[in-house]
């Protein structure tokens, strides 16, 4: 899943897409570096965010998921916990929710539900403003798939198909950074509770704080935490850089087949 902020304050990349020229451009890297998603947000989610009004998310993510819809074969997500962007999105193109409050906005649920598309439910604990002010937990991982259990159950409950449910554990969402690397070493609990598992860890502020790199600086980072999160039980990863990741993915699926071989062999 290729990230596409079209926001002015986003942490990675705050800006440098926010006309729907620049997002188009990007849009084309991405799909022709092998993005199967395209998650495009107009708010950002970054500690200490402040809300932004319905009217100006969806004045950037309309006209960029209209531009998008029709010039590439990649599914588009809309990255908002607003039912009226949800609905608006999809109507515009997207082929999936992504709701870092797992639709517990009000009128959210309801909404998932009437336009029966596939959703991304997150673990977030507290809100964007303060969700890194000490966040603490009983046991992360038990205290993370307990939620996204209870939250699948809702969504059930309500009238979602099982099958359209995908759940993320919300790395860097209200989590220290020894909280990541638990949840990250046992990403396998999230995945048998049954759904896929979506995991965003691209350039995230645990990187810098474990190798002391500025933000731009955390690609290979990057792509290791996504390597790790796919053969720890990953089905999605959602990254900046789809490139290089795309090629780390696939020397991991070629290297762990059985049996299995490239269809060349270079020995220089």
């Amino acid at each position: 899943m290729g990230i596409l902020n079209v926001t002015p304050d986003s942490f990675a990349d705050g800006g440098r897409f926010a006309t729907t020229a620049s997002a188009i451009d990007q849009a084309a890297r991405m799909a022709g570096e092998g993005a199967n998603l395209l998650d495009i947000g107009g708010e950002s989610t970054r500690p200490g965010a402040d809300d932004v009004p319905v009217d100006r998310e969806l004045e950037r993510v309309i006209p960029v998921l209209e531009s998008l819809r029709d010039r590439f074969d990649v599914p588009l997500s809309i990255d908002t916990s607003k039912p009226a962007v949800m609905r608006a999105a999809v109507a515009a193109g997207a082929a999936m929710i992504n709701d870092v409050r797992a639709l517990q906005e009000d009128g959210a649920l309801a909404a998932a539900v009437e336009l029966q598309v596939p959703v991304c439910l997150m673990h977030m604990q507290g809100l964007p403003r303060t969700m890194q002010k000490s966040p603490r937990y009983a046991d992360v991982t038990t205290d993370v798939r307990a939620f996204l259990r209870s939250r699948m159950d809702t969504c059930i409950a309500a009238g979602m198909a099982a099958d359209r449910i995908v759940l993320d554990p919300g790395f860097g969402f209200g989590k220290t950074v020894e909280h990541n690397l638990q949840l990250l070493r046992e990403l396998a609990r999230i995945a048998d509770l049954g759904a896929p598992v979506l995991v965003g860890l691209s350039r995230k502020s645990m990187i810098g704080a474990l190798l002391d790199l500025d933000v731009d600086d955390r690609l290979h980072a990057s792509v290791a935490l996504a390597l790790i999160a796919a053969q720890n039980g990953a089905a999605i990863v959602r990254v900046h850089d789809v490139g290089p990741t795309v090629d780390a993915l696939r020397v991991w699926e070629y290297a762990s087949a059985a049996g299995g071989r490239a269809d060349r062999s270079d020995d220089g």
